[in-house]
């Protein structure tokens, strides 16, 4: 089993960034899909951002596209989701997950074996 722990969120002006990170330990992190997703108070989570296992191929939601950067250190295994032009919108629990098999990248929930706690990001008006 792989073990996720989201760190980097926090309260930011909207305008601002903040950068996400999730360390992956139990398993080989290059064998590993991984996925950013997210949850705002009263909404269903939804994806965010993938990456696959060499970080060469990346998918992101249109509602980030250009905001949101999604990367990858196999040598850390470590994900990492770099949020700039933050908007209020964007407040939500953010959390990782990895999925170890397939290939290049996945997008939907269920799609995923495991998942971190979560973090918050809170963007003020």
């Amino acid at each position: 089993q792989v073990q996720l722990v989201e760190s980097g969120g926090g309260l930011v002006q909207a305008g601002g960034s903040l950068r996400l990170s999730c360390a992956v330990s139990g398993r080989t992190f290059n064998n590993y899909l991984m996925g950013w997703f997210r949850q705002a108070p009263g909404k269903e989570r939804e994806f965010v951002a993938a990456i696959s296992r060499s970080g060469g191929s990346t998918s992101s939601a249109d509602s980030v596209k250009g905001r949101f950067t999604i990367s990858r250190d196999n040598a850390k295994n470590t994900v990492y989701l770099q949020m700039n032009s933050l908007k209020p919108e964007d407040t939500a629990v953010y959390y990782c997950a990895a999925r170890n098999s397939g290939r290049l990248y996945y997008t939907h929930e269920y799609e995923y074996d495991s998942w971190g706690q979560g973090t918050q990001v809170t963007v003020s008006s």
